[in-house]
Formats: structure tokens, C-alpha cells, sequence
């Protein structure tokens, strides 16, 4: 299987960021890490493998990416409107660095790419999608902790409105939600170790907007963790794309 690792100084989060790709061909997948991860988890705990029959058969192309989660949600020395600025910053690097980098690496491709991430991982793919519908129509969250309010302690910011898909997807209107209602959300849930309001408070407010979406329950013995993520991806993308 083809794999190549980048990483570069960006200037938009003032960071080395990285990125690993695999595969040759197929739709763009970008696989956003856990709260506490970085670009090469997806590689540790064996999700390419999981993976793999998809990628040889050049269905998908997946770029496993870098977040920025430690210098901002799950930091708790940093203040929240200093983390809903790095998300807002976090949102430039991805537009702005990440996306063309990817589009030249597929040939100047000009389709749409497929958005995947777990616990925070999946709320980082619903923000892009939802508020990138020109860039993803196709969204995968597994044991999703898409509402970050908590961690805001009750503060808020234009940053934080535009990275919130709960508060600025209802007030979408024109081209951007015409785009919107072209994308599809599936939203896996573990049986055990879940909080399962999470997932569904974003599907509703996802279907009080006409949006496609569907909530899929892992079966006993499933659970916020990476066994549960590697059965319920493949499976996924295996419809999707």
C-alpha cells in the first residue's frame, strides 16, 4: 500500500502540522484523531488495516490528519475563548493548507472528500462538513462528542458560533444550505460507555433542518473505543462510497 508522511510549520496555528496518506486512488477520506491523538493514530490502532480492502481496491484515499485539540479542548489551562479562537485558526489550516494540498496530491481532483473522526475526531468532521459543504458531502462520526458547551463554561465568541454546528446549521440558509442538504451524516453509537446524548441532539438538529442523516447502534460489547471504530468505518464507508 502506498504511504507518505508530510508535515509542515503553519502558519495559520503557529505549529508543525501533519498529515499521512495512504492509498492511490478513490474519494478523499480525511480522518480527524482523538481528542489526545495526532495524524498517525489512525496507523497505531490499526484503523489502516481496517481499512485496507477499501483502500487496494482504490475506493477511497485516506489522509489521516493533525488536530490542534491539545492546544485548545482538551487543554484545561486554556482559557475557552482562547480555544474557540485555535478552532477558528484550526478551520483556516484545513481550508487554506490542508485541502489544496490534498486536492494537487490526487491530481487536481475537484471532488468531494468524506469527513471521519471518533469522540472529538467526529465533532472536527461535522464542523467541516457543515460548515464546508463545498469541500465534504459525506460525514462519519463514531461515539461523537459533537457538544462542546461544556467546555466553553458557558462563554462565547464569533469563533465559537461559527465552529458549532448545533447553534449556526439551524440559521443556514441560500447557497450554503442548499449545499448542506446535499451532504449525508451517519453517526455511529457504541452500546457501552457511551454518552449517547450527544449524538442525539446533533441528529435532530440535523433532521429539524431536512438534513440526511442516520444514527447507527453498534451491538453489546461495543463501545467508545477503537475495536468499536475499526468494525463500524469500513462498514460505513462500505455504503457510502
Amino acid at each position: 500500500m502506498e504511504r507518505e508522511v508530510r508535515t509542515w510549520w503553519s502558519p495559520n496555528v503557529g505549529r508543525e502540522m501533519g498529515v499521512a496518506r495512504y492509498g492511490h486512488f478513490g474519494k478523499p477520506v480525511l480522518f480527524f484523531p482523538t481528542g489526545g491523538g495526532d495524524y498517525l493514530d489512525c496507523e497505531r490502532f490499526l484503523m489502516v488495516r481496517a481499512l485496507t480492502p477499501l483502500l487496494a481496491a482504490g475506493r477511497i484515499k485516506l489522509y489521516a490528519i493533525d488536530s490542534t485539540c491539545r492546544q485548545s479542548w482538551t487543554n484545561p489551562d486554556v482559557p475557552p475563548l482562547e480555544k474557540s479562537h485555535m478552532q477558528a485558526r484550526y478551520d483556516r489550516w484545513l481550508t487554506d493548507e490542508l485541502v489544496p494540498w490534498i486536492r494537487s496530491d490526487c491530481g487536481g481532483t475537484d471532488q468531494k472528500f468524506a469527513a471521519c473522526g471518533a469522540s472529538i475526531g467526529a465533532y472536527h468532521a461535522l464542523n467541516l462538513t457543515c460548515k464546508h459543504p463545498e469541500i465534504v458531502d459525506t460525514m462519519v462520526g463514531m461515539s461523537g462528542t459533537y457538544a462542546m458547551d461544556r467546555r466553553m463554561a458557558g462563554q462565547w465568541n464569533e469563533d465559537w458560533y461559527y465552529n458549532d454546528p448545533l447553534q449556526f446549521v439551524p440559521t443556514l440558509d441560500g447557497e450554503r444550505r442548499e449545499a448542506l442538504a446535499r451532504a449525508r451524516f451517519v453517526l455511529g453509537l457504541g452500546r457501552d460507555h457511551e454518552n449517547p446524548a450527544y449524538t442525539w441532539r446533533t441528529a435532530n438538529m440535523l433532521g429539524a433542518g431536512g438534513f440526511w442523516n442516520r444514527v447507527e447502534t453498534w451491538g453489546a460489547g461495543s463501545g467508545h473505543d477503537w475495536p468499536t471504530w475499526r468494525a463500524m468505518l469500513p462498514t460505513f464507508l462500505d455504503r457510502l462510497v
